[in-house]
């Protein structure tokens, strides 16, 4: 891998730390609701359990992209890129919101790319 490849997989890496933040964190706060579009504090409230469990799987992609970029290992790295990709891809047909497409997905598949040239 060279240091685009490390760039990228940091960035990404940035994001979900992040988002985990967001989703363990900040969920029933301003911030977080905000952020998710919760339609009320009492939602955030509700849900709260289940966005840190988001949040939790999340932060194991940023181990995992975390553990590419120290190991060097290039499989490994593509496997993660592919997780946060579909992930992305999934997360905004589900919720019909394009912008996590845009913050997951397109990073992703330019890391993964730019490991392919």
């Amino acid at each position: 891998m060279n240091n685009t490849h490390y760039f990228f997989l940091g960035l990404i890496a940035l994001i979900h730390i992040y988002i985990v933040v967001l989703e363990m964190f900040l969920w029933v706060k301003p911030k977080g609701i905000k952020t998710f579009g919760l339609k009320s504090k009492e939602f955030a409230e509700e849900t709260k359990v289940l966005a840190a469990n988001q949040g939790l799987y999340n932060g194991f992609i940023v181990a995992g992209l975390i553990w590419a970029i120290v190991s060097q290992k290039t499989d490994v790295a593509i496997f993660f890129i592919s997780c946060v990709f579909v992930a992305g891809l999934y997360g905004a047909y589900s919720t019909k919101k394009p912008r996590i497409f845009v913050i997951q997905s397109i990073p992703a598949i330019v890391a993964f790319i730019s490991m392919m040239l």
